[in-house]
């Protein structure tokens, strides 16, 4: 362990030194026009994993890893910033930065972790990083509290859980505490022996911890690592989502089942993806004053290749990184899963186009004329029952020339959806498939958010999300509905332009010239 005696500065000169390395660049970052209108950002430098997420005292909170010196990850700190509707965001002070003996090295910092209301008192419950003497980091949790909701003070009884238990690992991180009844509980991810794993343990004051048992583990076909865990009541049954590593393409997953806090185990009898997109990783959920359960991710991953094709272009403009944007969490009649972006997005709404009851007729193109737009929402709906075509979907963020397109399609014989970012940059030479199960009125529903950087896709209400970074030139604003080897009817397509949400952003463009078919 680092030696306590080394003279260092404090936390608080530590948090301002960070803040004025941020003050010093974010008016230029602002200026890129890669910048995102309505997804939550860093005013500048490194973002990932969303950490704390709580509805406090009639305000949203959100805090973020994040590395205040640089575009790429570092020492990790928790940016900080908070909003009345989920949709408008405030910048905070930088919350929590690496400051003591478990949580100061450049391999380290303050990991992710979440936030409660402990009887008005504002908590944060993190991962802190211990560099041993053998060189080894060695990851401990740790406890922050704040009076003001701004300035947090470390608990001097840090860490409150000093080691992992026999059943985890040196990987030992992203705590997740709620309360059940009196008692506080936490699980924390972990592995052993090639097996993710999600520890759980509790306490009455949040910082005596009593390590209860595995709340739940990988049958060794669901990762190697479990990071990131949370775990919640949803109706009458309990939720754990994990990040699992080592399990390829699946970026997150969830099971659905029962808890039994008598012998502390969680149990599911199967699993599924929370995103099949590219690019989202580590999500959090919380309970807001509505009564809604509300998950946010890093709409980015590790896909452990050089940055440039792992994290994109915008860590030339020091920045790098968005969150999704806020969904609702509810659970269908066959106990999976729905996400829904929440209705607070709907005040962004601005010029709106409906269209009903056309066809799209087979490598048919130019459909919408000059239908254009960098920061859009679409609502299309397909009618199956007469379509004839192979394939169906939208082209978004088109050059004028051809050469850049996003393509969202539906293939009706393998009966899945298909993102495409094949025709952009050199950082986004991929597809994407994911099953799509059709309602008994054979309808197909796309709702896409598009922003500069960002397509998110919900389909059928929520059903199936698709969210993946792209990196097309700010010049690439076409869109278009196509239809290949035969026809297939569109009952509606809703258009709407959305504003920003940062102040003095006038670079949303769209032009809607077309009035009908």
């Amino acid at each position: 362990m680092l030696n306590s005696k080394i003279k260092r500065p404090s936390h608080q000169e530590l948090v301002d030194k960070a803040n004025e390395s941020v003050e010093s660049v974010k008016e230029v970052v602002a200026k890129d026009p890669q910048r995102c209108a309505y997804h939550f950002m860093a005013p500048a430098y490194w973002i990932n994993d969303p950490n704390g997420l709580i509805y406090f005292r009639g305000e949203y909170h959100l805090f973020y890893q994040h590395n205040p010196y640089g575009p790429l990850w570092g020492a990790m700190h928790w940016g900080h910033a908070k909003s009345k509707d989920l949709v408008h965001w405030e910048y905070l002070p930088i919350a929590l930065a690496p400051s003591e003996d478990y949580d100061y090295h450049e391999r380290g910092g303050c990991f992710s972790g979440s936030a409660v209301d402990d009887n008005g008192l504002f908590t944060l419950i993190y991962t802190g990083t211990v560099l041993e003497k053998d060189g080894q980091v060695k990851q401990v949790q740790c406890v922050a509290t704040s009076t003001d909701g701004i300035t947090f003070t470390k608990y001097p009884g840090n860490p409150v859980i000093n080691q992992p238990p026999v059943d985890g690992s040196s990987d030992f991180r992203d705590p997740k505490v709620w309360k059940h009844h009196d008692t506080w509980y936490m699980v924390v991810g972990s592995c052993k022996n090639g097996k993710g794993k999600a520890l759980l343990y509790k306490s009455l004051d949040l910082r005596n911890w009593d390590y209860v048992g595995v709340l739940a583990e990988s049958d060794g076909t669901k990762g190697t690592m479990w990071e990131c865990p949370d775990f919640f009541p949803l109706g009458d049954k309990y939720v754990l989502i994990v990040s699992p590593m080592g399990m390829d393409n699946h970026k997150v997953i969830y099971m659905v089942g029962n808890m039994d806090y008598g012998t502390g185990r969680f149990t599911s009898d199967r699993y599924e993806e929370v995103d099949y997109g590219f690019d989202f990783y580590a999500p959090q959920t919380f309970l807001d004053g509505q009564g809604r359960r509300i998950m946010i991710g890093w709409m980015n991953s590790w896909d452990w290749m050089p940055w440039f094709k792992s994290f994109g272009p915008t860590v030339t403009n020091n920045w790098c990184g968005i969150m999704s944007v806020p969904r609702v969490l509810s659970l269908d009649s066959d106990g999976r899963l729905i996400f829904q972006p929440v209705e607070e997005l709907k005040s962004l709404r601005r010029q709106h186009r409906q269209f009903k009851d056309f066809e799209i007729v087979q490598d048919s193109s130019n459909i919408l004329g000059d239908f254009k737009g960098n920061c859009l929402e679409v609502i299309g709906e397909f009618d199956l029952n007469s379509c004839n075509a192979n394939e169906f979907g939208f082209k978004l963020r088109c050059s004028s020339d051809g050469k850049e397109q996003t393509y969202v399609k539906y293939n009706t014989k393998a009966k899945e959806l298909i993102f495409v970012r094949n025709k952009l940059d050199a950082s986004s030479e991929e597809i994407r498939r994911c099953k799509v199960e059709i309602s008994n009125n054979k309808t197909l529903k796309l709702h896409i958010f598009i922003d500069r950087i960002s397509v998110e896709v919900f389909v059928n209400e929520g059903k199936v999300v698709m969210s993946s970074n792209i990196y097309p030139s700010p010049s690439s604003q076409g869109i278009d509905i196509f239809s290949h080897g035969g026809t297939v009817k569109m009952i509606s397509l809703d258009v709407w332009q959305l504003k920003s949400i940062w102040q003095e952003d006038k670079s949303c463009t769209i032009s809607l010239h077309r009035e009908s078919f």
